[in-house]
């Protein structure tokens, strides 16, 4: 397995509507094999293909608890319900977090590597999860679902504080994350 070379925003791949798979090739084991030997070198939970450089229509998820990833090939959200506002950050814009709105529980479909159709219903952190990644897919980025524009905000590295933190004696998100975001972040454990 190799770990490959993580896209930042700006590159215009991120921006692109990935394309979907038809018959499942054979190398695409190895392809997300890959895929998730990058996202856990990047401590996420998470990784669109757009995301290191492909337009496939691919997608690996690993939540904190689980001992196995989850590979979704041409993944979509069928039914979304409900709506939550959840802090949220991404391997392509590292160091950043914001506030956006996602939905409480989704419906998502998915192809598995043997070709089978995969049907999920999700909620919490794996709900979250499949949205994110399925936007990295059609081009879009959680900054896209900021609640406002003011809701993104830098999060201090190591031996940097937060001035304003410090000049208000309020914590500006920690405490709000989830595991998926300190995960997407970089940070351990969401």
């Amino acid at each position: 397995m190799s770990v490959l070379t993580m896209r930042i925003l700006p590159d215009p791949i991120l921006r692109r509507q990935a394309r979907k798979v038809g018959k499942v090739p054979a190398n695409m084991k190895k392809f997300t094999d890959d895929m998730i030997e990058t996202m856990h070198a990047e401590l996420g939970v998470g990784l669109a293909a757009n995301q290191i450089g492909s337009l496939q229509k691919v997608a690996v998820i690993q939540l904190p608890d689980w001992e196995e990833a989850l590979v979704l090939i041409n993944p979509e959200i069928v039914k979304q319900e409900g709506e939550r506002e959840v802090v949220e950050g991404c391997l392509s814009i590292p160091g950043y977090r914001g506030l956006v709105k996602r939905s409480v529980s989704v419906r998502a479909r998915a192809i598995g590597l043997d070709g089978k159709v995969i049907r999920i219903k999700a909620d919490g952190l794996l709900a979250q999860a499949l949205e994110h990644e399925t936007g990295h897919l059609q081009g879009s980025l959680y900054i896209d679902h900021l609640v406002t524009p003011d809701d993104l905000w830098k999060i201090p590295q190591d031996g940097e504080e937060e001035e304003e933190e410090e000049e208000s004696g309020e914590d500006s998100g920690s405490g709000q994350g989830t595991a998926a975001e300190d995960q997407e972040t970089g940070e351990q454990p969401e």
